[in-house]
Protein backbone atom coordinates (compact mmCIF):
# COMPACT_ATOMS: atom_id res chain seq x y z
CA UNK A 1 0.00 0.00 0.00
CA UNK A 2 0.85 3.40 -0.72
CA UNK A 3 1.38 4.94 2.97
CA UNK A 4 1.59 8.14 1.97
CA UNK A 5 -1.57 8.19 0.14
CA UNK A 6 -3.35 6.15 2.99
CA UNK A 7 -2.21 8.69 5.15
CA UNK A 8 -2.89 12.51 3.59
CA UNK A 9 -5.47 14.09 5.13
CA UNK A 10 -9.24 13.00 3.10
CA UNK A 11 -11.06 16.05 2.05
CA UNK A 12 -14.82 15.91 2.07
CA UNK A 13 -16.51 17.89 -0.50
CA UNK A 14 -20.34 18.95 0.28
CA UNK A 15 -22.27 20.43 -1.60
CA UNK A 16 -25.63 21.73 0.09
CA UNK A 17 -27.79 24.74 -1.44
CA UNK A 18 -28.30 25.57 2.60
CA UNK A 19 -25.34 27.72 3.99
CA UNK A 20 -26.57 26.51 7.32
CA UNK A 21 -26.30 22.96 6.30
CA UNK A 22 -23.31 23.03 4.80
CA UNK A 23 -21.26 24.88 7.89
CA UNK A 24 -23.02 22.26 10.04
CA UNK A 25 -21.60 18.93 8.02
CA UNK A 26 -18.28 20.95 7.78
CA UNK A 27 -18.07 21.49 11.11
CA UNK A 28 -19.00 17.84 11.73
CA UNK A 29 -16.24 16.61 9.19
CA UNK A 30 -13.41 19.11 11.09
CA UNK A 31 -14.49 17.92 14.23
CA UNK A 32 -13.24 14.19 13.79
CA UNK A 33 -10.11 16.10 11.96
CA UNK A 34 -11.31 15.62 8.63
CA UNK A 35 -10.92 18.26 5.73
CA UNK A 36 -13.90 19.80 4.48
CA UNK A 37 -15.39 22.66 1.34
CA UNK A 38 -18.78 23.41 1.15
CA UNK A 39 -19.95 24.58 -2.36
CA UNK A 40 -23.63 26.32 -2.98
CA UNK A 41 -24.26 24.39 -5.99
CA UNK A 42 -22.87 21.95 -8.55
CA UNK A 43 -21.66 24.33 -10.94
CA UNK A 44 -19.74 26.43 -7.74
CA UNK A 45 -18.10 23.12 -7.31
CA UNK A 46 -17.48 22.05 -11.12
CA UNK A 47 -15.92 25.74 -11.18
CA UNK A 48 -13.51 24.78 -7.90
CA UNK A 49 -10.07 24.44 -8.48
CA UNK A 50 -10.12 21.29 -6.00
CA UNK A 51 -6.29 19.21 -4.63
CA UNK A 52 -6.06 15.75 -6.09
CA UNK A 53 -6.54 13.98 -2.68
CA UNK A 54 -8.44 10.71 -1.21
CA UNK A 55 -11.99 12.16 0.10
CA UNK A 56 -15.51 11.89 -0.82
CA UNK A 57 -18.53 13.95 -1.81
CA UNK A 58 -21.77 14.57 0.61
CA UNK A 59 -24.12 15.90 -2.01
CA UNK A 60 -27.52 16.63 -1.64
CA UNK A 61 -30.23 15.49 -4.07
CA UNK A 62 -31.86 18.73 -5.36
CA UNK A 63 -30.59 22.08 -6.09
CA UNK A 64 -31.20 24.88 -8.20
CA UNK A 65 -28.95 24.88 -11.05
CA UNK A 66 -28.19 21.05 -11.29
CA UNK A 67 -28.79 17.79 -8.70
CA UNK A 68 -26.71 15.77 -7.03
CA UNK A 69 -28.18 12.69 -9.27
CA UNK A 70 -27.45 14.81 -12.17
CA UNK A 71 -23.62 15.55 -10.92
CA UNK A 72 -22.91 11.80 -10.29
CA UNK A 73 -24.12 10.42 -13.49
CA UNK A 74 -21.53 13.65 -15.15
CA UNK A 75 -18.64 12.35 -13.08
CA UNK A 76 -19.91 8.27 -14.10
CA UNK A 77 -19.64 9.41 -17.70
CA UNK A 78 -16.07 11.16 -17.12
CA UNK A 79 -14.49 8.01 -15.54
CA UNK A 80 -14.25 9.99 -12.11
CA UNK A 81 -15.37 7.34 -9.56
CA UNK A 82 -15.30 9.51 -6.33
CA UNK A 83 -17.21 8.34 -3.67
CA UNK A 84 -20.76 9.97 -3.06
CA UNK A 85 -22.80 10.47 0.35
CA UNK A 86 -26.21 11.33 -0.63
CA UNK A 87 -27.32 13.26 1.82
CA UNK A 88 -31.21 14.49 1.29
CA UNK A 89 -34.52 15.94 2.89
CA UNK A 90 -36.60 14.30 -0.29
CA UNK A 91 -35.31 11.22 -0.71
CA UNK A 92 -37.44 7.93 -2.54
CA UNK A 93 -37.00 4.62 -3.27
CA UNK A 94 -36.45 5.08 -7.33
CA UNK A 95 -33.45 8.11 -6.39
CA UNK A 96 -32.01 5.49 -3.95
CA UNK A 97 -31.99 2.55 -6.64
CA UNK A 98 -30.72 5.32 -9.17
CA UNK A 99 -27.60 5.87 -6.94
CA UNK A 100 -26.82 3.25 -5.40
CA UNK A 101 -26.27 1.32 -8.94
CA UNK A 102 -24.52 4.05 -9.97
CA UNK A 103 -21.97 3.37 -7.16
CA UNK A 104 -22.93 6.11 -4.26
CA UNK A 105 -21.77 5.00 -0.94
CA UNK A 106 -24.85 5.67 0.97
CA UNK A 107 -28.32 7.52 -0.02
CA UNK A 108 -29.33 9.39 3.58
CA UNK A 109 -32.44 11.26 4.55
CA UNK A 110 -32.28 14.41 7.00
CA UNK A 111 -32.41 14.29 9.41
CA UNK A 112 -29.63 12.08 9.69
CA UNK A 113 -27.53 10.83 13.13
CA UNK A 114 -23.99 12.05 13.26
CA UNK A 115 -22.36 9.15 13.08
CA UNK A 116 -24.65 7.52 10.82
CA UNK A 117 -23.16 10.36 8.41
CA UNK A 118 -19.73 9.87 9.19
CA UNK A 119 -19.57 6.07 8.67
CA UNK A 120 -20.65 7.03 5.22
CA UNK A 121 -18.38 9.33 4.88
CA UNK A 122 -15.41 6.68 6.20
CA UNK A 123 -16.21 4.62 4.19
CA UNK A 124 -16.19 6.79 1.04
CA UNK A 125 -12.74 7.70 1.95
CA UNK A 126 -11.38 4.26 2.46
CA UNK A 127 -13.00 3.52 -1.00
CA UNK A 128 -11.60 6.26 -2.09
CA UNK A 129 -8.06 5.34 -1.04
CA UNK A 130 -8.33 1.96 -2.49
CA UNK A 131 -9.00 2.75 -5.78
CA UNK A 132 -6.69 5.76 -5.62
CA UNK A 133 -3.76 3.01 -4.94
CA UNK A 134 -4.86 0.76 -7.44
CA UNK A 135 -5.30 3.41 -9.98
CA UNK A 136 -1.26 3.81 -9.30
CA UNK A 137 -0.81 0.04 -9.18
CA UNK A 138 -2.13 -0.26 -12.41
CA UNK A 139 -0.61 3.01 -13.71
CA UNK A 140 3.09 1.40 -13.04
CA UNK A 141 2.23 -1.72 -14.60
CA UNK A 142 1.03 -0.13 -17.77
CA UNK A 143 4.34 1.54 -17.67
CA UNK A 144 5.88 -1.48 -17.14
CA UNK A 145 4.51 -3.46 -20.20
CA UNK A 146 5.51 -0.61 -22.35
CA UNK A 147 9.25 -1.67 -21.98
CA UNK A 148 8.28 -4.98 -22.73
CA UNK A 149 9.34 -6.46 -26.47
CA UNK A 150 6.59 -7.82 -28.64
CA UNK A 151 8.16 -11.19 -28.19
CA UNK A 152 7.66 -10.75 -24.19
CA UNK A 153 4.29 -9.21 -24.68
CA UNK A 154 2.93 -12.75 -26.43
CA UNK A 155 5.41 -14.47 -23.64
CA UNK A 156 3.27 -12.69 -20.89
CA UNK A 157 0.13 -13.16 -22.54
CA UNK A 158 0.74 -16.24 -23.21
CA UNK A 159 1.80 -17.31 -19.09
CA UNK A 160 -0.75 -15.64 -18.06
CA UNK A 161 -3.34 -17.93 -20.27
CA UNK A 162 -2.00 -20.63 -18.54
CA UNK A 163 0.53 -21.98 -21.72
CA UNK A 164 3.13 -24.30 -20.37
CA UNK A 165 6.57 -23.61 -21.51
CA UNK A 166 6.99 -26.19 -24.31
CA UNK A 167 3.48 -25.16 -25.54
CA UNK A 168 4.47 -21.48 -25.95
CA UNK A 169 7.63 -22.65 -27.60
CA UNK A 170 5.37 -24.66 -30.12
CA UNK A 171 2.77 -21.71 -30.49
CA UNK A 172 6.03 -19.33 -31.42
CA UNK A 173 8.45 -21.39 -32.81
CA UNK A 174 10.87 -20.77 -30.72
CA UNK A 175 13.17 -23.45 -28.09
CA UNK A 176 11.97 -23.73 -24.61
CA UNK A 177 15.25 -22.33 -23.44
CA UNK A 178 14.53 -18.74 -25.22
CA UNK A 179 11.11 -19.04 -23.92
CA UNK A 180 12.33 -18.85 -20.51
CA UNK A 181 15.16 -16.32 -20.81
CA UNK A 182 12.05 -14.23 -22.17
CA UNK A 183 9.70 -14.98 -19.16
CA UNK A 184 12.37 -14.18 -17.12
CA UNK A 185 12.61 -10.50 -18.43
CA UNK A 186 9.36 -10.34 -18.39
CA UNK A 187 8.63 -11.00 -14.77
CA UNK A 188 11.91 -9.05 -13.81
CA UNK A 189 10.41 -5.58 -16.15
CA UNK A 190 6.99 -6.38 -14.73
CA UNK A 191 8.36 -6.28 -11.00
CA UNK A 192 6.63 -9.91 -10.30
CA UNK A 193 8.49 -12.10 -8.22
CA UNK A 194 6.40 -15.07 -9.13
CA UNK A 195 4.03 -16.78 -11.54
CA UNK A 196 1.39 -15.86 -9.58
CA UNK A 197 2.54 -12.30 -8.92
CA UNK A 198 2.71 -12.20 -13.04
CA UNK A 199 -0.55 -13.56 -13.90
CA UNK A 200 -2.25 -10.77 -11.46
CA UNK A 201 -0.31 -7.94 -13.13
CA UNK A 202 -2.22 -9.34 -16.26
CA UNK A 203 -5.19 -9.57 -14.59
CA UNK A 204 -4.86 -5.62 -13.52
CA UNK A 205 -3.95 -4.62 -16.94
CA UNK A 206 -7.04 -2.55 -18.74
CA UNK A 207 -8.61 -4.67 -20.90
CA UNK A 208 -7.56 -2.48 -24.04
CA UNK A 209 -4.04 -3.49 -23.08
CA UNK A 210 -4.52 -7.00 -23.18
CA UNK A 211 -5.93 -6.95 -26.75
CA UNK A 212 -3.02 -5.02 -27.80
CA UNK A 213 -0.49 -7.80 -26.52
CA UNK A 214 -2.82 -10.38 -28.73
CA UNK A 215 -1.90 -9.18 -31.87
Amino acid sequence: MNMALAQERPLVLIVDDDAIIRMALSDLMESVGLEAAGFGSVRELMEAQLPDRAGCMVLDVRMPGGSGLDLQQELVANDNAKPIVFLTGHGDIPMTVQAMKAGAVDFLTKPVRDQTLLDAVTAGIERDIAQRIESRIVRRLVENQASLTPRERQVMRAVALGRLNKQIAYDLGISVVTVKLHRSSVMRKMEARTIGDLIRAWEMLPQEVREQMAT
